[in-house]
């Protein structure tokens, strides 16, 4: 899914951190929407407002993730500038003018990730990320065969692995050593979490991209206690026997008026100001 599908008139939704900030600037919100005669519709919104951090955005999304073919984010941040979240908690008006003035065409469109989990049991468990997943063993080694496709890559054994979108590459993934990559490519990164590297046990050692046509499978050993993480979610499983990453063309669509260039987000998130 890669085009926006457009309804009439515009209906919004809230997410909030909860914090009394944030329900004060939402109270505002809402006042100035009413008199702009725009709807606040918590089931079938076209606009989700997200009041928080980056956190309460990934939320936001997990929380109308059936709902990503036709909805679009936007972002207050209750402090400074998140990487997601375009609006501080003093730009208000900008934010509802934005919202009334809108192009649903002119919308950002960022990839997501699908991860399939399968049980030994041959059921299905599926879910999208923003920014991630992980997989790791609760008290022992990860022992995970890596197949690119359906080629057999290596024998990861270590704490986890993460494998992660492109905006994705700037969360827990450049924590561990990942690249930082532009969102317009269309790829996945997988990268090592603590891999063991010694004369018996060998894996790259690196972090690999991996193309849209590819997918990443990962055959797991019998265990009773891994934990998988999506985004901020985590799931644990005593009978999961594989793993499966790709990218189906499923995207998350931001507010496209004040959403600016990736590399000045990862310069202001990450560098300052260069004099």
């Amino acid at each position: 899914m890669t085009t926006m599908n457009i309804t009439d008139g515009k209906r919004v939704a809230f997410v909030s951190s909860g914090s009394a900030e944030s329900v004060d600037v939402e109270k505002k919100i809402r006042k100035k929407l009413k008199v702009k005669r725009i709807e606040v519709d918590s089931k079938a919104p076209d606009i989700v407002i997200s009041i928080g951090g980056d956190g309460t955005l990934l939320e936001a999304v997990h929380t109308y993730g059936r709902r990503l073919d036709t909805t679009r984010f936007v972002g207050v941040h209750t402090g400074h500038l998140g990487f997601y979240t375009d609006y501080l908690c003093s730009e208000v008006e900008e934010l509802v003018e934005a919202i009334v003035n809108e192009d649903p065409k002119n919308s950002i469109a960022y990839p997501v990730l699908k991860m399939k989990a399968i049980m030994a049991d041959g059921q299905i468990f599926e879910k999208y990320a923003l920014n991630e997943a992980t997989v790791r063993r609760l008290s022992r080694t990860l022992v995970a065969d890596v197949f690119i496709s359906n080629f057999l890559f290596e024998r990861f054994r270590g704490d986890g692995l993460s494998i992660s979108t492109p905006t994705g590459s700037t969360a827990y993934n450049k924590s561990i050593g990942g690249a930082v990559l532009h969102p317009g490519l269309k790829v996945m990164q997988m990268a090592e979490i603590a891999s063991l590297n010694n004369r018996v046990y060998r894996t790259l050692g690196a972090p690999i991209v991996v193309t849209e046509d590819e997918n990443i499978i990962l055959n797991l050993d019998k265990a009773l206690d891994y934990s998988l993480t999506v985004d901020r979610l985590e799931y644990k499983f005593t009978n999961l026997a594989g793993l499966e990453y790709s990218l189906d063309g499923t995207v998350v669509h931001f507010l496209g008026e004040r959403h600016s260039s990736f590399w000045k987000r990862v310069q202001e998130s990450f560098i300052g100001d260069v004099n």
